[in-house]
């Protein structure tokens, strides 16, 4: 797990939003979540979610809303664990990147 890649930031990022919102999240409301604060495609993140659910970090199932299918994603347990892995990796790799912009950190 690292941030070297998009693809590791991007899983990271899907997986904080989805974990937000207890009952999941579709994944038209994920991808403008995502997309408020990063210049990122609906085209790139859908396979994301594909993966993730592959990689059973999401769970998916189908509800009809105003007459349209939504598919909507809950995180899950082991989505959980890899998020707290993201979470701390990106804590330590900002603390770098703080001491390399400002410094020593107190």
């Amino acid at each position: 797990m690292t941030f070297v890649s998009n693809a590791a930031l991007l899983d990271a990022v899907v997986l904080a939003v989805v974990s937000q919102q207890a009952e999941g999240s579709y994944g038209y409301r994920i991808t403008q979540q995502i997309k408020e604060v990063l210049d990122v495609s609906e085209s790139s993140l859908y396979p994301v979610l594909r993966r993730l659910q592959k990689d059973q970090c999401l769970t998916v199932h189908d509800e009809t809303a105003n007459g349209r299918n939504r598919r909507y994603y809950r995180i899950t347990e082991l989505g959980l664990v890899r998020l707290q892995g993201y979470q701390d990796e990106w804590k330590a790799y900002t603390q770098k990147i703080d001491t390399l912009f400002w410094g020593e950190m107190p």
